[in-house]
């Protein structure tokens, strides 16, 4: 029986990586509060507020022989249980009773990471040469509090009806 997709991990830091785990945060418009970024002409803004990744991509990683974990590739939200190849700019995701956000573009790798990869090969999250396999950023639509824990909700940007 599969398990409903959750938050793994809420990770953060004052800048840089790896970003480390707290059981809860608050959500601004402008991200997790107290997490920083080294680079804020690449990181953060109102458009890449969160980074975001999967569990399970993480444990894969895992099993190739990258000593990847979570927090390790700068991702705020660490989520278990979701299709991730299928997740995309523009879908929205709702985390516990409050925090919506939108996934606004994949994550360019970051020399920064390549530590956690096998012969510094950092390139293994790119979109463009291993599709599915990268994290993502999101706006936050609605502020609030997230709980390592909390359900998640993904409404596809195809399933939703426009104007």
């Amino acid at each position: 029986m599969e398990s409903s997709p959750y938050l793994y991990q809420i990770n953060a830091s004052p800048g840089g990586v790896p970003k480390h785990s707290v059981p809860e945060a608050w959500v601004s418009k402008k991200g997790i509060q107290d997490d920083g970024h080294r680079n804020k002409a690449l990181h953060g803004g109102p458009d890449r507020a969160i980074c975001v990744y999967s569990y399970e991509l993480v444990q894969a990683l895992q099993q190739e022989g990258h000593t990847v974990h979570p927090g390790a590739l700068g991702e705020n939200f660490t989520f278990s249980g979701l299709d991730w190849a299928h997740i995309q700019p523009g879908d929205h995701m709702k985390i516990g009773e409050q925090v919506c956000i939108e996934f606004t573009e994949f994550c360019e790798p970051c020399r920064r990471i390549k530590s956690w990869f096998h012969k510094g090969n950092f390139h293994r999250v790119d979109q463009e040469v291993y599709p599915g396999w990268s994290r993502l950023y999101a706006r936050v639509l609605t502020e609030g509090q997230v709980r390592q824990g909390d359900p998640v909700w993904v409404e596809m940007l195809s399933e939703r009806v426009l104007p």
